[in-house]
């Protein structure tokens, strides 16, 4: 399932500018399959990225925030060449999280069963004496 869908993008981006990036012949009706592709590699490169962090994909359930930034790289695809500074700088603030996730530097929050830490978080385990002689 992916993580975003065609109303995603309209809400956040508008339907005029996903028109303007993926309409079909007429240009009056958003290309669906075009969308389509350009979450499925938005998704793939998520996808990518987590799982080098140790979370099982796909994700499950989805953060609100890969739901956002997988909104952004679905709309950096639709640029293609043509991809505003803002839309660019968007993406690449993308793929800073996502490197930063698969390094265990951001935890999503999901995975593991409850009982066992998710890749990349810290567990403490207390008990015994840190100075000896018991004092302070």
């Amino acid at each position: 399932m992916p993580y975003i869908t065609l109303d995603d993008l309209v809400s956040r981006f508008g339907e005029d500018e996903l028109l303007d990036l993926a309409s079909d012949e007429t240009g009056m009706v958003i290309d669906s399959d075009e969308i389509d592709r350009a979450i499925a590699d938005a998704d793939g490169e998520i996808d990518g990225r987590v799982a080098a962090g140790g979370y099982a994909v796909p994700l499950s359930p989805v953060p609100r925030i890969v739901q956002a930034y997988a909104c952004d790289i679905a709309r950096y695809r639709l640029y293609d060449d043509a991809a505003t500074e803002q839309v660019t700088k968007r993406y690449e603030d993308a793929i800073k999280f996502l490197r930063a996730v698969a390094r265990g530097e951001v935890l999503l929050g999901i995975g593991g069963d409850g009982d066992e830490p998710t890749a990349g978080s810290v567990e403490f385990q207390a008990g015994g004496r840190v100075m000896p002689g018991g004092g302070f």
